[in-house]
């Protein structure tokens, strides 16, 4: 069975321009992810998966495979469910470990060993998908979602609700294809923390990154 990590960029960021090959902490997110993963010792490999010439060419150089993804599925119209089936069918690998660039501050070991956990329990679950604890008053349609109005809790006393962030997630490539997603039927909720799990959405999202990145080495180890 062949792990690979599997890098999914695209032109066309629109709250934060250009954000996987801009400028970050003297590097870009796309290098910082594509070597964070080509040092992790059970990966077979590393496939990057877009339609940006320039990104493939980074990865090229970096030794990782690429695969040139046809227009219509890095376009705003398409669904991600039929992004994640075309990248599977595209992908040369058994386990695909499906990692996001935006997501700068996850750490090796939280990796490694989530793709441990991942083979220890495949048999029980057919995915394992990152994710961090919410501890907030939620609303909908001006109803409390997470907890009574008239029996008022302390937000720590909040029922454990865990958000995907996406930083990591482990399927297999048939699995992936079937589900088109890359969270399974029975997915392992795999939790991180906060810092972790920080996404870069837009231009905050960059700067708090950037400066924890900079700033304390455990995020780039």
């Amino acid at each position: 069975m062949k792990i690979k990590a599997l890098v999914a960029v695209r032109s066309g960021s629109q709250r934060v321009q250009n954000k996987n090959i801009r400028p970050f902490a003297g590097s870009s997110l796309l290098e910082i992810k594509l070597q964070q993963l080509l040092n992790i010792r059970s990966l077979d490999g590393v496939v990057v998966n877009s339609n940006d010439d320039r990104m493939l060419d980074i990865a090229r150089k970096m030794g990782c495979e690429v695969v040139k993804r046809d227009a219509y599925y890095a376009s705003n119209e398409v669904s991600m469910s039929e992004v994640y089936k075309n990248m599977a069918e595209n992908f040369d690998g058994d386990i695909v470990v499906y990692a996001n660039v935006t997501n700068p501050l996850l750490k090796n070991y939280t990796l490694e060993k989530a793709i441990e956990t991942y083979l220890m329990h495949s048999e029980d679950y057919d995915s394992l998908n990152s994710a961090h604890l919410i501890k907030e008053f939620l609303f909908k349609d001006g109803h409390a979602l997470n907890y009574d109005l008239e029996k008022q809790p302390r937000s720590q006393d909040l029922p454990d609700i865990y958000a995907l962030n996406f930083a990591i997630n482990i399927i297999e490539r048939d699995n992936m294809i079937r589900c088109k997603n890359v969270v399974g039927k029975r997915p392992y909720i795999w939790g991180i923390d906060e810092v972790e799990a920080t996404d870069i959405d837009n231009p905050i999202d960059f700067e708090f990154a950037e400066y924890m990145y900079r700033n304390f080495s455990e995020y780039h180890a």
